[in-house]
């Protein structure tokens, strides 16, 4: 193998390794978020069982409504005051206003924030549209989200909770069913007066970032949506004007970042679905934020233009009936695999997906049945990874030492055309070149050693490094999983920088251990690994970094093994030339 292509495949795969880390930072922890509206002096009819299936309890604001499935005599159909519906499980806590029939607050309960409190997927906002608020097909709020809609409440026959919020006035015709059923998932009909009119808004983004992650050009937020077999993401830093998706062949659509997803799945008279784009307008509270529509990034001043930004689904009817399922969850891959609707192509994971599967089910296993500490199962993995790579690995060393043994004869060769690869211009000259490398590919091929041999564990390794790389950053398990001490966010970065040091100094020890390859200039470049690599894994997440530690320790173990057993070959073969010169000077004395 030439060299140079070696210098170049190695040159390439660092460049793959800097363009992932550029584009795939780890997102930072999440912040809490509380519903926007808080009504005064709510009354709490019943109290709702987390173990038990989904209850429906009504929160009024001053004294209770009365709630009738009757239709009344007047046109008119409103309630009086507004009133909170919470559905509760073990799983989340929902918040539903009759204020515009809008979901203000859906709390994960497994799932903690960075204050310690329950991740809550609906963004603090000063106005409305909530969740499956309405707004005009150019993002525009709809006068409907601020009316009081009737509330009728029920159970459904397997098992799920039912909600019905009805309006009839001055501003429209609206009606609102909302079925929270056992699998997690929301049935969501909508019966409207003139449905070309308005559209069901779903977002902006999910959960509420904190103003470093807004204005983190790294963070993964997106618009997510399937049509047919592919998946497509839009970017909020990237879109400026509105995206129209169309009904035709689209599976669902959703908001998402690397852990969480809101996503709507078409069933009856939708009409397509419209990504917005909003400008994130600053309050003095967070609960104070706006959201402006975009509609071209001409349209912008430059102050806005810095500004960030998020997106909105906007899901359009098509009929004056239109049913869709939403979702509301974590991106836990054997979760949304149960659902038939192909949700789990949200988790990303990438080019390297058919290794991060094995490897986020075999962490999971581990989890399980060994240890309940990701930070081990990590340890344990890699020792395994490590074993069935051995025999590649060890075919690779065994080929360093014998380009180590190989090394004065390629010198040899270099200095024997040394004066000959150029010419008296001192321009190359191609013909000696080509004979040295034909002399030098010979010799390795006499000698059975290839020159590539040396480059095969780092190249081996790289594939599992960016498998572990998707995994860490995608998967909700791992996300605020402890290890010990000061680690205990496996997803994120090691605070103190002890690991990736640790790992640098690691790699420099396994690097002198490590038989010398023949080329100078291949010398030179994993002379350089620790360094770069080290500053590579500094912004790395530490579950990412403890995997690459860990095999670096085990890479000196071995590297140690092989350097006793050489050792105790070559001592043992100098006895034994020893004792063959020592008889022979015996027998010269006897013969004189």
């Amino acid at each position: 193998m030439d060299t140079k292509r070696l210098l170049i495949a190695a040159a390439l795969s660092m460049a793959v390794m800097l363009a992932w880390s550029y584009f795939f930072p780890p997102p930072e922890p999440p912040q809490r978020q509380t519903p926007t509206q808080e009504p005064a002096a709510l009354e709490e009819i019943a109290t709702p069982a987390p173990e038990e299936p989904a209850e429906v309890v009504v929160e009024e604001v001053g004294e209770p409504a009365s709630i009738t499935t009757e239709e009344p005599v007047a046109e008119s159909v409103s309630a009086e005051r507004e009133q909170l519906v919470v559905v509760e499980t073990a799983e989340f806590r929902a918040e539903m206003t009759n204020r515009g029939a809008q979901l203000v607050s859906y709390q994960l309960l497994k799932h903690k924030s960075a204050d310690g409190g329950p991740v809550d997927l609906v963004r603090r906002r000063a106005a409305a549209p909530y969740p499956f608020g309405l707004a005009t097909p150019q993002g525009a709020p709809s006068p409907l989200n601020e009316v009081l809609y009737r509330v009728e409440q029920s159970s459904t026959a397997a098992g799920g909770q039912q909600i019905f919020y009805r309006y009839r006035g001055p501003e429209g015709n609206v009606e609102k069913r909302f079925v929270f059923r056992g699998d997690g998932m929301i049935e969501v009909d909508l019966a409207l007066s003139s449905p070309n009119a308005w559209t069901v808004a779903i977002g902006p983004g999910v959960r509420n970032p904190s103003e470093e992650e807004q204005e983190n050009r790294f963070a993964r937020r997106s618009a997510v949506f399937k049509t047919a077999e592919d998946v497509e993401r839009e970017d909020p830093n990237r879109t400026w004007s509105p995206l129209p998706i169309s009904p035709i062949g689209l599976s669902w659509a959703g908001l998402e970042d690397s852990y969480f997803l809101t996503a709507v799945v078409p069933q009856e008279g939708v009409g397509g679905v419209i990504v917005q784009p909003v400008l994130v307008v600053p309050g003095v509270e967070s609960a104070d934020v706006r959201f402006k529509p975009i509609r071209g990034k001409e349209e912008l001043s430059d102050a806005e233009k810095d500004l960030p930004r998020e997106l909105f689904l906007l899901v359009q009817p098509a009929a004056e009936v239109s049913k869709v399922l939403a979702y509301f969850g974590p991106k836990e891959y054997d979760r949304l695999k149960s659902l038939p609707y192909g949700l789990e192509d949200t988790v990303n994971l990438g080019f390297f997906k058919p290794l991060s599967l094995p490897l986020m089910w075999g962490l999971a296993w581990i989890y399980d049945n060994v240890v309940s500490n990701y930070g081990w199962a990590i340890i344990l993995m890699t020792i395994l990874i490590r074993i069935l790579l051995f025999p590649l690995t060890h075919k690779s060393t065994v080929s360093m030492q014998k380009m180590q043994k190989l090394n004065p004869k390629i010198q040899a060769i270099r200095q024997k055309y040394k004066g000959k690869l150029k010419d008296k211009q001192g321009r190359p000259n191609a013909e000696m070149q080509r004979k040295m490398n034909e002399e030098t590919m010979a010799l390795y091929k006499t000698e059975g050693v290839s020159p590539a041999g040396g480059c095969l564990p780092m190249f081996l390794q790289i594939p599992v490094l960016f498998a572990f790389y998707s995994l860490l950053t995608a998967s909700i398990e791992l996300r605020g999983a402890p290890w010990i001490l000061w680690i205990q966010d496996l997803s994120a970065k090691d605070p103190l920088y002890v690991l990736p040091i640790i790992m640098g100094a690691s790699q420099f020890l396994q690097q002198k251990m490590t038989p010398a390859a023949g080329d100078p200039m291949q010398r030179r470049m994993f002379a350089m690994m620790p360094i770069f690599f080290t500053v590579l894994f500094l912004g790395f997440p530490s579950g990412l970094v403890l995997y690459w530690l860990t095999n670096n320790v085990l890479g000196i173990a071995q590297s140690y093994a092989y350097k006793r057993h050489r050792e105790k070959k070559e001592a043992e073969s100098g006895e034994t030339s020893g004792g063959k010169r020592l008889n022979n000077g015996k027998k010269k004395e006897a013969g004189k």
